[in-house]
Parts: structure tokens; sequence; C-alpha cells
């Protein structure tokens, strides 16, 4: 059976290989046959040879490693560009090893097996290479036949009967790689034997359910991998880089994430001395210690700041501003604080006495009026005020805060925070007036959280219980009434310190206040 038109149309040529002599000695041969660049490669055993027509027949052959629809070819001498024998049978062998398996039987059309062939030599237009073991012709004759010849890629697939599925799932594979990219997959035929092929017969050559269902082993593989030693290995190399180049083969030093390459002098914590330690002692969240002066101590230093510029309306200032700031925080800081939450604008009490205490509360409740806080400020009447107070009360009225003289205005229901500045060291006997009483029995009963601004020390005991308290410069050794401490940076610079008798280092960082804890 002829493959195409071109073989069998071609001029017959001179006889080649085998085929001019013994020709009948080559049946059962497996052979390859190189037909050129167009026709492919073809494989199969040797089923006749004519030698009046030059020709010779393969059959159950393979078209670049497919398998042919048809169970015969037939090539004339003039279309065969090389010739190999890949195997010869022995003597007596009936059906040598190397037979490939039978084929599957194909659609029958009402054209013939012709149709089919012509079919099966378009599938490839393109020239491939067949994996070849050994050249037969470089071989010696004295040799015999099988050790001539290696394993084909035939010889391959004619395995037992029990390995068919094997070789099929090679076979695919192989044949699908190797194919031209351009080459077009042969379309099957949906029927066999009048039944439809599955899915998966068609894609895979053969069940599913035949494939292996054992999942691969990670854990076991990964537990051959010796981490320990692979790094050993690695570090073994570095070191013997290491003396080749003339480095020391020391291991470097091993650092946290949180520790520092370059080496830093030693911290010191106490950066802050008094000259007379005071009974009690604080601490940054940073570890540095502030230690506590007495009010003698505290009222030196303001003076000498003063002295030096730092006067009264700037130290009123600035602490109503670092106090304002705080108060702010408490109050919820942005998340209260926002555009859509002008329905509920904090309320702030702001208790001030006539002194300068309360001009510090003053110039913190006009900084809280100027972000849009509604502050009631309560300043008892008197006759003659002191000119900061005078001042600050100026400044207050130009802003939408509120200003009472009589407890009676101040509100009857909670406010979110309430602000003392009713105490001074210095008017101790203020603390007897009845407006002073009042002002604490209301602060006592309205439940808002309370913040201290400069209180006194503990030997004078406020009568309102703060949540917290702000001190100024340096904190005095404040009682367990005062709450949570602190401490607010008012501008004094450092020699102004030194010259109070006190060897200072700012312990602020980059904040204006910071807390302080009890060391």
């Amino acid at each position: 059976m002829c493959l195409s038109p071109r073989v069998l149309g071609a001029a017959p040529g001179p006889p080649r290989g085998p085929m001019g002599t013994m020709a009948t000695d080559w049946l059962g041969s497996i052979v390859s046959i190189n037909c050129g660049d167009s026709l492919g490669v073809y494989q199969g055993r040797v089923s006749a040879v004519d030698q009046a027509s030059q020709t010779i027949s393969l059959t159950r052959p393979f078209h670049n490693g497919v398998k042919c629809l048809v169970p015969e070819v037939t090539f004339r001498a003039g279309d065969i560009t090389e010739l190999k024998i890949l195997e010869i049978p022995g003597p007596g062998d009936g059906q040598p090893l190397g037979d490939p398996p039978p084929a599957e039987p194909g659609p029958a059309g009402p054209h013939g097996p012709g149709k089919a062939a012509k079919k099966a030599a378009a599938c490839s237009s393109a020239p491939q290479s067949i994996p070849r073991r050994t050249d037969a012709r470089g071989q010696d004759v004295a040799v015999s036949p099988q050790q001539q010849c290696s394993r084909s890629y035939v010889d391959r697939h004619a395995e037992p009967l029990s390995q068919a599925k094997g070789f099929r799932r090679r076979h695919n594979s192989w044949s699908s790689s190797s194919r031209h990219p351009g080459q077009a997959t042969p379309k099957k035929s949906g029927l066999r034997n009048g039944q439809a092929k599955s899915k998966d017969e068609e894609c895979f050559g053969e069940d599913a359910g035949a494939i292996p269902d054992t999942d691969f082993d990670f854990e076991g593989n990964l537990a051959l991998f010796d981490k320990a030693a692979v790094f050993e290995e690695i570090d073994t190399y570095e070191r013997r880089g290491a003396r080749a180049r003339g480095v020391p083969s020391e291991r470097p030093a091993r650092y946290r994430h949180d520790e520092n390459i370059l080496e830093a002098e030693p911290i010191v914590y106490r950066r802050i001395s008094v000259p007379h330690t005071g009974s009690k002692e604080f601490c940054t969240d940073s570890g540095l210690v502030v230690p506590s002066v007495s009010y003698e101590l505290h009222k030196k230093l303001l003076s000498v700041a003063e002295k030096h510029g730092l006067t009264l309306e700037r130290r009123l200032e600035m602490t109503g501003v670092c106090a304002s700031q705080m108060a702010l925080t408490l109050l919820g800081g942005p998340n209260r604080l926002t555009p859509k939450n002008v329905h509920q604008r904090p309320a702030v009490a702001v208790l001030c006495g006539p002194h300068v205490k309360g001009a510090q509360g003053i110039s913190c409740g006009r900084h809280l009026a100027n972000h849009d806080v509604q502050v009631v400020l309560f300043l008892p009447n008197f006759v003659k005020m002191l000119e900061p107070i005078t001042n600050e009360l100026s400044l207050f009225s130009k802003t939408q805060g509120q200003q009472v003289s009589s407890l009676k205005d101040l509100p009857t229901s909670p406010v979110d925070l309430v602000i003392n500045c009713l105490d001074c060291p210095e008017n101790a006997f203020l603390r007897d007036q009845p407006w002073y009483k009042a002002a604490v029995a209301w602060a006592n009963q309205n439940r808002a959280p309370v913040l201290s601004i400069d209180p006194p020390a503990r030997e004078l005991e406020p009568g309102i219980d703060a949540k917290w308290s702000l001190a100024l410069g340096l904190p005095l050794p404040l009682g367990e009434h005062a709450g949570r401490v602190y401490l607010c940076d008012i501008g004094i610079p450092q020699q102004v310190f030194q010259e109070a008798g006190i060897s200072y280092h700012s312990p602020f960082g980059c904040k204006f206040v910071i807390p302080l804890h009890s060391a």
C-alpha cells in the first residue's frame, strides 16, 4: 500500500541499503526510514521487499513518533533518503521481542484505506528527528545483529502487555512535545466500535482511573534536606574565601532588629540634679530621672527666668498653650473636634482664683475657646484684680467663652472636663472663703474628670481630687490627690537653670508635655 501520490509516482531510483541483495533475509527487521523533510521519518517492521518494483513495506508503522492509522505503508526506493536497521530478528523467533503492540483498528471509510493513509501523511508537514540509540551502519559485520543495534523508539514501546498503559502515557507526552509548533493535531473519530469514546480516553489514551492518585510527599522529601549541613557548608566556603583574601575569619556579631550597629556611649539617665533633692523623684517614659524641687526653689527659678526676659506674660501664654493642648487631647483630639461633629462640642468648666494661678487658667480657657470648645469661666468678684488677671480677662472676653462669678451660673449637667486653678500657696487664706468651698463642692458633685494646672505641693492638698496634674518646668513633690503627673516646658533656658543652682538637661525630647511616673 502506498502512502501518498508522491510516493507512488516517484521515479524509481537505484536500490539502497540491503534491498539489492538477499532482500528476504531482512523480513521482520525493525527499520527507520528517513524520507526527507517533506514526508518525515517512519519506523516499523519490514513485511515485504519487492526487488522488481524497488519497494519496501512496513507493518504497524510510526510516523514521526505517532502511530499511523493504517496497518501498512509502502515506499519506493527513490523516496528513501536514509534507511537504518534498528533490530534484526534472531533465527527461529516467531515474533521478536521488539514487535510493536497490535495496532488499534481505525475507522473504515467508503473510500477504503487509501484515504486514511493520505490523512495520516497530512498530519505532519515539518521534518522531525527521531531519538536514535546507535547507528547500525557503523558497526562491525562480525558482531551479531542484537549487539549491532540498541533499543529504538519502537523497541521501547514493545513492552509486555502489563506495561502497555505506561507506554501510552510516555508516548503521548513525547509525541505532543516533539511536534512542530505549527503542526495540527490529527483529528480522531468520535466513534469506536459503534460507541462514543470517553473524554479521558481521548485525552490520555487510557482510563483516568488508571493514573496513580498518590500525592507527592512534600514533608518526606523536605526531611531529606539537611538544612544545618548545607548552611555549615556555606559558612565553611565563606571562611575559606576570607582566608584566601586575607580577611579575618571571625564570625560577625549578630544584632537584633532593635539594636544599633554603631557603638553608642553609655546612657546617662540622671541628667538633672538639684542642690536639695526632694523627697520624691519621677521618671519619663524613656527612663530619664526628673527630681522634684521645693516650692522656694521653684519660685527662685521663675524669678531668675523673669529677670532674663521670660516675663510673666510670656510664661502665662506658654502655660496656656501647653495646658490647652493637653486638655484638647483629653477631650478626644481629632476624633472629637471635627467638622462632622459640630453638634457635640465639648464643654469645659475653668475654676480660677484671684491670683497668678488663676491667670494661667484664664489663658488656657481662651485657647480652648479659640478651638471651638464651650468654655465656662468661673472667677469670683473682687474690688481690685491683679494686672495679669485683668489683661487675660480682656482677651478672654473677645472669645465665645462665658464668664460667670456666681456658682449658680455654672452648668448643672456634667461637663466633659473641669480645669482647677483655685489653689495658690501664697493665698492659702482663700480656702476659707465661701465661694471657694462652694466651688470645691460643685466640682466634686460634677462627675467630670479634673485637670489641675500647677497644683501646690502635698503640704497644701487641694480640696478637689484631680485625675491629671500639669507641673511647670520642674515638678513639686505632689501627693496622691494630684493624680497622674505631666510636665510642661515653659521655655526656661538651660543657663537659667544653672544660675538657679540646677544642673539641667532637657527631658522633653520632641514634645512640650510629657508624662511622669513615680520612681
